[in-house]
């Protein structure tokens, strides 16, 4: 079905409603009540919400002030990033136990690659039964997984039986399951584009089957090529245990809109010091300095700069940013502003990727 190209056993294992999850789990008096993590209802942004509040339509990125509207209940309490990063630690030492091919793409999800995994077990499914069952006794927390023959389709197949479920995409059911999709349950595909495709009468994985290659490039560009292959099962990339970091970023939303840039510069050197204390942490350095501004009408604006070398310091980071502040004058008032480093010399080292993994295609799955 696949001819010569690699057919490996992948699952990529997704914490349900992580931050929120947590909280519930160390506070007890939380549980059952719809929960919004993030700056609170006047100004903030949610960045997870309890399924007991995506009932009412409450979802990260969203306002607070509009999660407060949709449901009149909803509870919000602070991030806790650094717990947060502990339980994923915790998490990360389960999957590590079953292969040493992980790639973690958050605190909360990763692929991991049991093609040939530690325990010998030879069924991909039983794997990830029982990773979630291990991190539910050891850890308290449900996670859902995907499990397939490349990270595209265990990705999607990831999110079809949440919360606490999985499913499994063997490779002769691929072709299959990948045609009665619904076209926003494409990873990669987004409202914007599911929008678009919606108007060239593709509604599910088999009307973008059907659509010639040449079609799909001439109105989608690049990622045409991407929807081509991903709905015939074709999905090279392999399970990256050292991923590399392609940019270093920190922002903050004000509790009052701001209309000058003097008081931005203010916000801006707190921004710049954590944005340089994570650099060298990290010992990375970057050569592109990019201002996010956010108005007060929501609109985004991002001004960028390229340097001729690296850097990592605080007080350059911050120079190079309010050059880029002043470069032209504000739209409105603002709400938001971020610096983020990029083009970072980590990029300039060897990626250590797993070799590919060749199978028959009736193994057991």
């Amino acid at each position: 079905m696949f001819g010569d190209l690699p057919i490996r056993k992948i699952i990529h294992v997704d914490m349900d409603a992580f931050y929120a999850s947590v909280e519930q789990m160390d506070n007890p008096s939380l549980k059952g009540l719809p929960l919004a993590v993030g700056g609170g209802k006047e100004r903030g942004v949610v960045s997870a919400a309890s399924y007991e509040a995506r009932k009412f339509g409450v979802r990260s990125a969203m306002s607070g002030a509009l999660a407060a509207k949709l449901c009149p209940e909803l509870v919000f309490v602070s991030p806790r990033f650094e717990r947060y990063k502990e339980i994923s630690a915790k998490i990360r030492s389960i999957f590590s136990e079953y292969s040493d091919l992980v790639e973690p793409l958050s605190l909360d999800e990763a692929y991991i690659d049991v093609t040939e995994n530690k325990k010998g077990i030879q069924s991909a499914t039983l794997v990830a039964e029982e990773i979630r069952a291990r991190i539910k006794a050891e850890v308290g927390l449900t996670a859902s997984a995907g499990i397939s023959i490349n990270k595209f389709i265990a990705k999607v197949a990831s999110d079809y039986n949440k919360p606490n479920g999985q499913k499994t995409v063997p490779p002769e059911n691929v072709l299959v399951f990948l045609e009665a999709l619904d076209i926003r349950k494409f990873h990669g595909i987004g409202k914007v584009t599911a929008k678009k495709m919606y108007e060239l009468g593709i509604f599910t994985g088999r009307d973008l089957k059907q659509k010639k290659q040449s079609f799909l490039v001439d109105h989608f560009g690049k990622l045409g090529q991407y929807y081509f292959n991903v709905v015939r099962g074709i999905h090279l990339s392999s399970v990256r245990p050292n991923r590399i970091r392609k940019s270093l970023a920190a922002e903050r939303t004000f509790s009052n809109n701001l209309s000058s840039e003097l008081f931005i510069i203010e916000k801006l050197d707190h921004i710049a010091q954590e944005v340089s204390k994570r650099l060298l942490h990290l010992k990375i350095a970057g050569k592109t300095i990019t201002l996010k501004i956010k108005y007060s009408d929501f609109k985004l604006q991002t001004r960028s700069k390229t340097l001729p070398y690296f850097v990592s310091a605080k007080d350059i980071i911050l120079e190079q940013t309010k050059e880029l502040l002043f470069q032209e004058g504000l739209q409105n008032s603002v709400r938001l502003v971020g610096i983020s480093v990029s083009n970072l010399n980590s990029n300039t080292k060897k990626e250590i990727v797993s070799e590919d993994v060749s199978v028959q295609l009736k193994f057991e799955f």
